[in-house]
């Protein structure tokens, strides 16, 4: 007699073919995602919630171990630890091809969930800034002439203009304007230009 088990999907299928889809470029919608998972649309959104809460963690699924990377393989302490930490992970996320398509398929979502403050990936990329420079404090690396956590915000609002600056100021993304940004973030530290 055959062996008739069958596998029921998980949470962690639905999240990993969400990805897949996201990463291909192709339009997530949830109601066909639940189908071919062979799930009810009620269960989908339990596992997921709805479609933004779905790409913001796809986006902080590639986005963290990006960071993680950068500050494991940046030498030094300090500011210039930090700059080239900022350096390192905005200049890959300016190059990465399936961020650049989804930000041309629908411009205005796509800075609604990669900037708005309510978005996961920038509230979490925000908090493990801040934790960053709370740790070069702590180490006694740097002294910020500001709060830390008003100093994390700008300097990541600063790299989001440069990376989205194609949605936001109507310009191409360039590694130049990134250089800059990376030399303000380098005098809002309290370093030398």
């Amino acid at each position: 007699m055959a062996d008739k088990t069958v596998t029921r999907a998980t949470p962690a299928d639905a999240f990993k073919r969400a990805r897949r889809m996201w990463l291909k470029g192709e339009r997530i919608h949830l109601a066909p995602l639940a189908d071919e998972l062979g799930i009810g649309r009620a269960t989908l959104f339990r596992w997921v919630g709805n479609k933004d809460l779905l790409i913001g963690e796809i986006l902080w699924s590639l986005y963290e171990p990006l960071w993680r990377q950068a500050m494991a393989e940046t030498p030094g302490v300090g500011v210039d630890y930090i700059v080239g930490v900022y350096r390192r992970t905005n200049s890959t996320i300016l190059r990465f091809e399936p961020l650049r398509r989804f930000i041309n398929q629908d411009p205005e979502y796509a800075l609604k969930i990669l900037t708005s403050s309510q978005s996961i990936l920038h509230t979490r990329t925000v908090e493990t800034n801040t934790r960053m420079l709370k740790d070069q404090v702590a180490a006694g690396h740097i002294k910020p002439p500001m709060n830390i956590f008003s100093l994390s915000y700008f300097m990541i609002r600063l790299a989001e203009s440069c990376l989205y600056s194609d949605i936001i100021a109507g310009r191409e993304p360039r590694e130049a304007e990134l250089e800059d940004a990376c030399t303000a973030v380098r005098i809002l530290l309290g370093g030398k230009a």
